[in-house]
């Protein structure tokens, strides 16, 4: 979790009338602002070698890393998280996976999400992917907040 403040306007609705209550994520997120999509992230260290074989627990810690580090040159961070996809190969592992993440994320106010056992991704020895939305900001003049120095666009 970071020390940022959490932006402006952010609603968390864990209760939403006629729905059962959420336990570890909340039903609903919306507030004002400029939606960043995070790519699914994998998890590979810098260099591209895999974190973890065989670890839930390590590859989520690099998966969570890694989104750490794309938020930021969104100009974002795990609070502005509002929505968090997670594709993981074996079912039983989510309380590992979500050990890991509650190590970033507020879990007093954690993001929409949702969980899907897939029979196969990216490559035999991953475990997980996770993907996510994060919403920025609105700036003074209504727009959203640009992208930071140095950050490179395609």
């Amino acid at each position: 979790m970071t020390d940022k403040k959490k932006l402006p306007g952010l609603v968390h609705l864990s209760h939403p009338a006629g729905v059962a209550p959420s336990s570890g994520y909340t039903h609903v997120v919306t507030g004002p602002g400029q939606v960043a999509a995070i790519a699914g992230q994998m998890p590979f260290d810098a260099d591209g070698e895999l974190v973890g074989p065989d670890d839930p627990t390590a590859q989520a810690r690099q998966v969570f890393t890694n989104m750490q580090r794309c938020l930021a040159a969104a100009g974002a961070t795990f609070d502005d998280v509002i929505k968090l996809s997670y594709f993981v190969t074996d079912i039983a592992s989510v309380p590992q996976i979500l050990a890991a993440r509650d190590e970033f994320i507020d879990s007093e106010h954690p993001p929409a999400s949702t969980v899907v056992q897939v029979v196969a991704l990216y490559r035999p020895d991953l475990l997980l992917e996770v993907d996510a939305l994060a919403l920025l900001p609105i700036d003074r003049t209504g727009q959203g907040t640009s992208a930071p120095a140095g950050s490179s666009h395609e």
